[in-house]
């Protein structure tokens, strides 16, 4: 069905959307604040379920691309995600019936939102990751081996660039990325359109809806005084894995990522133990005292012990009281081809995949 997005969803679609990040995707709050500015000005947004979409309907599938600690310098404009889909309707001589993200993780959930409502197109309760990751090889889409371009990229000067044609999704990644650096390090892209039926067999489904009703239950554990660190781990049948203070926090902005390690000493029953985060845009590994416990496809997120609120990779800082969870992975994420593309050996580890959740 479709349906209206209401405004009262947007905090819960952002609270939800920041934990799914895995500390990227960018922090919300700007994108946040953005979607109800358009909502106060009138303008309003449709979700559409996947299966509503028909096979020949062809789907914009949008992004903020870059590093997520210059997204915190340079505000989100709406104006220039929907022009991305315009120039990419120019190009292909066609038009989008929806819009969807290419992760529900962080701001880029709400991307969508921002495009859809300058476009009047609804978004699709769907996403290519279910989660968040830092390169274009790392999608359901590029799992399923679908075509990778055209690409449209608009930067905040005027500037706009049509990638027509690459070999593989990984040089999508070398040549968008490079052009991404050079516009510094932050723009908004329209992916290579899909099909409805790509979306319906390669997409991951009723992301939106997850990600909102997981931001609700934060919100309802934070309003009744209970943990909502817990109220997590009950929505997403996640296990918890450290709790401590951040204690050190290594962080550049390198080739159009952030890259690092966060280290976290233990608290309570981690007392004397230390948790290290390795993160390339989002948490990818984590380290107990030394040995790897944790990766992804995981789903690894760093939240606040109080108020159970996500920490973005861009915003974790000194003296943070933390929680490290993990999260079950979409299934399409942990097939073989799809630890290829999303390992840990796809960021560089020498390590094999183990969930935590296999018993």
């Amino acid at each position: 069905m479709t349906r209206l997005f209401t405004a009262d969803e947007i905090d819960p679609l952002a609270m939800g959307a920041w934990i799914l990040g895995t500390g990227g995707g960018g922090n919300p709050y700007l994108a946040q604040l953005n979607l109800h500015q358009l909502y106060r000005h009138g303008k309003t947004v449709s979700l559409i379920d996947p299966s509503e979409l028909a096979d020949e309907d062809m789907v914009a599938v949008v992004s903020k691309m870059g590093a997520p600690l210059v997204g915190q310098e340079r505000l989100v404009d709406p104006e220039h995600l929907a022009r991305a889909v315009r120039a990419m309707e120019e190009y292909l001589g066609k038009t989008f019936a929806a819009v969807m993200s290419v992760e529900v993780g962080g701001g880029n959930a709400l991307s969508p939102f921002l495009a859809a409502a300058h476009l009047g197109i609804p978004v699709v309760d769907a996403d290519a990751m279910g989660r968040a990751y830092p390169e274009a090889q790392m999608t359901s889409f590029a799992i399923g081996d679908l075509k990778m371009y055209p690409l449209s990229l608009v930067d905040c000067r005027g500037s706009e660039a049509i990638v027509t044609k690459v070999p593989t999704w990984k040089w999508m990644e070398r040549i968008s990325r490079a052009m991404v650096t050079e516009v510094g390090s932050t723009s908004a892209t329209c992916k290579a359109p899909r099909t409805g039926a790509e979306v319906k067999e390669w997409g991951v489904l009723n992301t939106v809806t997850k990600a909102i009703g997981l931001g609700r239950a934060v919100m309802a554990a934070q309003a009744a005084h209970t943990d909502p660190v817990q109220a997590v781990l009950d929505y997403e049948g996640g296990i918890r894995m450290f709790t401590g203070k951040i204690a050190d926090i290594d962080r550049t902005t390198t080739g159009g990522f952030l890259r690092g390690a966060a280290k976290i000493e233990g608290l309570d029953g981690d007392a004397g133990d230390v948790m290290e985060l390795a993160f390339q845009n989002e948490w990818t590994v984590a380290y107990r005292n030394g040995t790897p416990v944790a990766s992804t496809p995981d789903l690894l997120c760093l939240l606040d012990t109080v108020s159970g609120e996500a920490i973005g990779t861009e915003t974790v800082r000194y003296g943070q009281r933390v929680t490290v969870v993990a999260l079950p992975a979409p299934a399409v994420l942990c097939t073989e081809r799809g630890l290829q593309n999303v390992g840990p050996r796809a960021f560089g580890y020498d390590m094999d995949f183990k969930s935590v959740f296999d018993t």
